[in-house]
C-alpha cells in the first residue's frame, strides 16, 4: 500500500471538511481505498490526511491533480491556510489491532 501523507494549515475545519467531502467522488475516481483526518491535539488549525492507494504512482498521479485543480484555486480550497505539504510514503511495516 502506498499512502499520500498531506499536512498544512487551516483556517477552521467546518469549512475545511466541506470542501473535503466535496471531493469525496474525484477521490475515488483517483483511487483512493480509504483515507484518515487528523489533526495535532493543541493545534485544530493544523490539519494532516492519508490518503491510500495501491500503487505509488496513482498517488504521485493525484497529488499533482491536488496541486493543479484544486489547492491552485482559492474556491475549491476556502479553508487553505498555507503551502501543503504532500509526499508519497510506502508502508514498510503495520502492526496493530483493529480499531486502535
Amino acid at each position: 500500500m502506498h499512502t499520500l501523507h498531506i499536512e498544512h494549515p487551516i483556517t477552521d475545519y467546518p469549512t475545511w471538511k466541506r470542501a473535503f467531502d466535496g471531493f469525496a467522488q474525484m477521490r475515488a475516481d483517483a483511487g483512493v481505498r480509504s483515507h484518515r483526518v487528523a489533526h495535532p491535539v493543541d493545534d485544530d488549525h493544523h490539519i494532516v490526511v492519508d490518503l491510500d492507494f495501491d500503487t505509488a504512482a496513482a498517488a504521485a498521479s493525484f497529488r499533482e491533480v491536488l496541486r493543479t485543480r484544486v489547492w491552485s484555486r482559492p474556491s475549491a480550497s476556502p479553508a487553505l491556510a498555507g503551502e501543503p505539504m504532500a509526499r508519497v510514503l510506502v508502508v514498510a511495516e503495520h502492526t496493530g489491532r483493529g480499531g486502535e
